[in-house]
């Protein structure tokens, strides 16, 4: 992409939100994983807001995702009444800014910024991991009881996988996936083909964060959760899509700078603590532990090989794609056992 002056659309963003408070300073604070990018601005009166800037997937997405995260935020109960990074309003609505000039689009939203009390250790110790279940199970809860009062969303795990098929058949898609249309194609099929024989259409659908990592939560002395930001795949579906990066908290390796996307930890007997300290509090069915295995697949359909190149820097966009169909399918049906984890959870 040519170069963007991404500070000049963040001083355009705040000037058309309130021109009465003057941009003083902007500091790009992104991770550098991601194409996302994350700015802290300091405002002349000595505020300070954060500016969230994306200039891929579909602004009406990006716009739903956002409303649907402050109606969560505006009506979760204590304990969780404080936990989700607010967004600004303008008038009664959500605010954001959409900046299309030069072939370019981007959009912005701007967020109060959330205090930040402990992260969790990169490794945890078994009473961390069990009190992490118990902790996730309680704010899943949570996001249940809200599920029909938020507004409607559009997104669905369906829509995403029959955009992934629309793409192989583009001129676009058949040279980025030359090598690898056919096998990406049977995915699909068996994700459909899975979904439907285990009925999961019929779970509920909730609002899931999906990346979860040390880095985007904190959480108090008492490992209750404290604050939350970062909402990039953020979605309604299965609570079950957030167990993917839970395992990845837990495990043996901890959070990682340098990450692949294995099934391994799924499996790990560090995950199965947190899923029975989850299961106590929350009780899980035995479709939801069967659906595991497909949340997974949709993970790396959808935003390794559907959005990873758009997502990820390149460094990493290219090596989980390449991983996507060397590693991550063929050990999903050799090292995946939902009967470890029903026998584990006597479902």
């Amino acid at each position: 992409m040519r170069f963007i002056d991404f500070e000049n659309i963040i001083q355009q963003a705040w000037q058309n939100y309130d021109a009465s408070r003057r941009v003083a300073s902007i500091t790009d604070i992104s991770a550098k994983v991601s194409t996302n990018l994350v700015f802290r601005v300091k405002l002349d009166n000595d505020d300070m807001v954060i500016a969230k800037l994306s200039y891929f997937g579909r602004y009406e997405h990006f716009v739903e995702d956002h409303t649907l995260i402050n109606a969560l935020a505006n009506n979760l109960n204590v304990p969780y009444d404080r936990f989700l990074a607010r967004s600004l309003m303008k008038g009664h609505s959500l605010y954001t800014y959409k900046y299309s000039q030069f072939n370019v689009n981007a959009w912005v939203v701007f967020y109060n910024s959330v205090g930040v009390k402990k992260r969790m250790p990169r490794v945890l110790n078994e009473h961390k991991i069990r009190r992490l279940g118990q902790e996730v199970a309680k704010f899943h809860k949570s996001c249940f009881k809200l599920r029909n009062i938020l507004p409607q969303w559009s997104k669905t795990m369906a829509i995403d996988i029959e955009q992934l098929r629309q793409i192989l058949d583009s001129d676009s898609g058949k040279y980025e996936h030359r090598m690898h249309i056919k096998s990406i194609r049977q995915q699909c099929d068996i994700l459909f083909e899975n979904m439907e024989s285990l009925g999961a259409h019929s779970l509920p659908a909730i609002p899931v964060f999906v990346d979860w990592n040390i880095g985007n939560f904190s959480v108090n002395k008492n490992l209750d959760f404290y604050s939350r930001w970062d909402y990039d795949w953020f979605r309604m579906s299965s609570r079950v899509m957030d167990f993917y990066f839970f395992s990845r908290v837990c495990s043996s390796i901890g959070d990682q700078t340098s990450f692949s996307y294995l099934i391994d930890p799924i499996m790990e007997e560090r995950f199965l603590w947190f899923l029975e300290e989850y299961h106590q509090v929350y009780p899980l069915s035995r479709v939801e532990i069967l659906f595991i295995k497909e949340a997974y697949r949709f993970f790396i359909l959808n935003y390794v090989i559907k959005d990873g190149r758009y997502f990820f820097h390149e460094i990493y966009a290219s090596r989980l794609l390449q991983e996507a169909h060397m590693v991550y399918f063929p050990q999903l049906d050799q090292k995946f056992s939902a009967d470890k984890i029903l026998a584990r959870l006597n479902l």
